[in-house]
């Protein structure tokens, strides 16, 4: 996604927020006293079968709000059809309960249905979805459409004990796409481009984008072990903040480049599409990092970090293990299409560099990986 314009010298600094963020064990319990004060009184909550299966308890008996099972996709029809639900039905907010998509989802759908409030209930720290403003909508067979811009959110409820219940590959997934945060932000910084508000970054983005990516760094494995004992501790709560609030605000605010465009391109490849979000935004960092010319050691603290938490090195990470010269082509080719993130680095992107660097950072990532165990 890129938002620059000719004319950036006269463009302000901008930043977005969500309008409460709330985050700790059994926070979700308050969403019926939060929409009262919010003044909805019905609600239409969006969730998936597993999602609903683990906190709808806490929420099926409460008056005013209404399941409506999520189809396991972010496409334009499956919008369509819940939002014409919200409006059949009358609510006046629509509540995303479950990961990244879920939530995309019910945003889309809360702009979609009339502007209606939106209310980001994550159920795992799996991307940094529901804090921000942009919904990312893909194709029935999960290959990346397009991005729709609407609001923030209302409100986020981020309840650390249920999330501390979900599978630990969530939590890293999660800490793959934030450990893009700082080095898109960066990029941005570096070459003037647009955030995706529209305009320049603030201080405060970079600082945050910058927090993101140390706190993921001191505490993501210890967070792994907390969430591998399903229990919710200091270092656990910090890494949902990061993947949830501290990336969420810093891509925002900060800006998209290399990674995520490189993700997008991914998503065409069939052998990728079993791989999360953030594990394949992951593997984009380090492409991005080989195409603008990181250096060494800052590749080997990536790649150090990324094989400590069990994130992708590799393409045979993602699934992948021996891509076609076509399959490569087509995601150099998407990652490099006219309003991608990726032209917000600096100096002349294509689809031929890209694809030397998807090559070079594959082979980088399988001979730290051989070195020995844990890549050091």
């Amino acid at each position: 996604m890129s938002n620059s314009t000719p004319n950036l010298s006269s463009r302000c600094a901008i930043a977005q927020f969500p309008g409460i963020y709330k985050q700790g064990p059994g926070v979700l319990a308050e969403l019926p006293a939060l929409l009262a004060g919010l003044r909805a009184g019905k609600a239409l909550v969006l969730a998936g079968s597993n999602a609903w299966a683990q906190a709808g308890r806490t929420l099926a008996q409460q008056p005013g709000l209404i399941h409506l099972p999520f189809t396991g996709e972010c496409t334009s029809a499956e919008i369509d059809r819940v939002a014409r639900a919200a409006r059949e039905g009358g609510h006046a907010a629509v509540v995303g309960l479950g990961g990244g998509k879920v939530i995309d989802t019910a945003r889309a759908v809360a702009h979609c249905a009339g502007e209606l409030l939106f209310i980001a209930a994550p159920t795992v720290a799996s991307t940094d979805a529901p804090t921000s403003a942009t919904t990312v909508v893909y194709q029935a067979d999960g290959s990346f459409s397009h991005y729709l811009r609407s609001r923030n959110p209302a409100a986020v409820l981020v309840d650390t004990a249920l999330i501390a219940r979900a599978p630990v590959r969530f939590l890293v997934a999660g800490m793959g796409d934030a450990l893009s945060t700082w080095f898109e932000a960066e990029s941005c910084r570096r070459s003037g481009a647009a955030n995706v508000c529209g305009g320049l970054a603030t201080l405060a983005a970079g600082a945050i984008a910058r927090l993101c990516y140390d706190t993921i760094l001191a505490d993501g494995s210890h967070a792994m072990s907390a969430c591998l004992a399903q229990v919710v501790t200091p270092a656990f709560e910090r890494v949902v903040e990061a993947n949830t609030l501290l990336s969420g605000l810093g891509f925002e605010s900060g800006g998209l480049a290399s990674a995520h465009a490189v993700h997008n391109g991914l998503t065409r490849i069939p052998g990728c599409h079993g791989a999360l979000h953030g594990e394949k935004v992951a593997f984009g960092v380090l492409v991005g990092l080989v195409l603008t010319g990181a250096s060494s050691a800052q590749i080997r603290e990536v790649l150090g970090f990324c094989r400590a938490v069990g994130l992708p090195v590799c393409l045979a990470d993602l699934g992948c293990a021996n891509p076609t010269p076509g399959e490569l082509q087509v995601a150099a080719e998407v990652a490099c299409a006219s309003g991608e993130s990726i032209h917000n680095e600096s100096g002349g992107m294509n689809p031929a560099r890209v694809l030397a660097a998807l090559i070079a950072a594959d082979r980088l990532g399988r001979e730290f990986a051989a070195l020995k165990p844990g890549g050091n």
